[in-house]
């Protein structure tokens, strides 16, 4: 059975664009293509579309402001079409807090030579949204919902990358070390190191809002474009009780701060001398992602060996599994998210079918137990 379409952007061009794209998948079916959220809302109710894709920024009525509109009456999947700016930024992370399931740049019209990548990248994402659920987006506007009218303190103070022809492990990258590791530095507590895809930019923002300025330090891989990396941390610093900074090359790895890998490179783990650094790596990308959570994972695993927490969060694929079971291999707690509350339970679906979990908990109650384990 197909999956109904329906395009929303204010551009003919991009509309025509997309539609292209789409239509090219035989799984797919671009039920139509609306100009604006008033002729979306008449066209939702005539077609029953499965997925529609949202511009962030259109006349009439903003993407955001139909987005809310739509969760609160008619929930359905949405894939946001987001440009390459700070606002655009902005507005698709508010738009993810409503419940959108993803989001892609905006295409440009001198594609040329990554037109097929960046259609690959759409296609694919469609096709995962179409497979979460309306609990799934209920639940997220309605937590939404709770936190505007609650919303917490701060106590403390382009194209998505073209899929590789090969898919590169970790070795391409960070090759396996053998036998023992010793750790070589000193540390009160233990190393956090999350991983996350789809629907983990709010994932991530659920774990961070439950966790003290004082929690042990977090490394974050999150795929992720490039544009987007920084206004995400700089989102979750506004936030979050901890510190939350975009990893720069050499950055010290310090109590109480979070550091999220950027969009087109690899987070690294590394010791010099006493202490723990961020190093970023420009190598291929490994599991067709970069940065790579098995990449990060394993750099943690080299760097601190036991002295460290693993946690992969909703994303779909199965990068981090493998590295979350190295990790599990040398006596580290690994957490996954269950599969009620992901978004998409690939990534940790993976790590619980290769036996990579020692605990599968719902999203609300990792950031306890992730303090129980760092700190305990």
């Amino acid at each position: 059975m197909s999956i109904k379409v329906l395009i929303v952007d204010d551009s003919e061009l991009v509309r025509q664009m997309l539609s292209e794209m789409l239509k090219a998948d035989p799984m797919i079916d671009v039920v139509g293509a609306a100009e604006d959220p008033y002729q979306a809302r008449q066209m939702i109710k005539e077609l029953h579309p499965d997925v529609l894709t949202l511009d962030v920024e259109m006349p009439k009525m903003d993407g955001v402001t139909f987005l809310k509109n739509l969760m609160r009456l008619h929930p359905l999947p949405v894939v946001m079409i987001s440009t390459l700016t700070e606002k655009g930024a902005d507005v698709t992370f508010e738009a993810m807090d409503l419940g959108a399931v993803d989001f892609v740049t905006k295409p440009k019209f001198d594609l040329h030579n990554t037109f097929e990548n960046y259609a690959m990248e759409i296609r694919r994402k469609v096709k995962t949204a179409s497979r979460v659920s309306r609990y799934q987006l209920e639940r997220q506007y309605a937590r939404y919902v709770a936190n505007k009218e609650h919303k917490p303190a701060r106590v403390h103070a382009n194209v998505p990358p073209a899929a590789p022809a090969q898919k590169l492990t970790t070795d391409a990258v960070l090759p396996r070390r053998t036998g023992s590791v010793v750790p070589g530095v000193s540390m009160r507590h233990k190393l956090i190191a999350i991983g996350s895809s789809t629907g983990g930019t709010e994932a991530i923002k659920e774990v961070l809002l439950r966790l003290p300025e004082d929690t042990p330090p977090i490394v974050i891989t999150q795929h992720i474009p490039a544009a987007f990396s920084l206004p995400f941390a700089t989102r979750m610093n506004n936030i979050a009780a901890m510190t939350v900074h975009q990893a720069e090359d050499g950055m010290e790895i310090q109590h109480g701060h979070v550091y999220i890998a950027p969009g087109d490179r690899h987070l690294l783990v590394m010791r010099q001398g006493n202490k723990l650094v961020c190093q970023l790596n420009d190598g291929p990308p490994v599991n067709r992602h970069k940065p790579s959570v098995d990449v990060m994972y394993r750099s943690v695993e080299q760097a601190v060996g036991k002295k460290a927490v693993g946690v992969i969060l909703t994303g779909m694929g199965a990068d981090g599994a493998q590295g979350l079971k190295e990790l599990k291999e040398i006596g580290v707690q690994t957490i996954a998210q269950d599969e009620k509350t992901s978004v998409v339970w690939g990534m940790p679906g993976e790590s619980v079918k290769i036996g990579a979990a020692d605990h599968v908990l719902p999203l609300e109650k990792i950031a306890q137990k992730v303090l129980d384990l760092a700190v305990g």
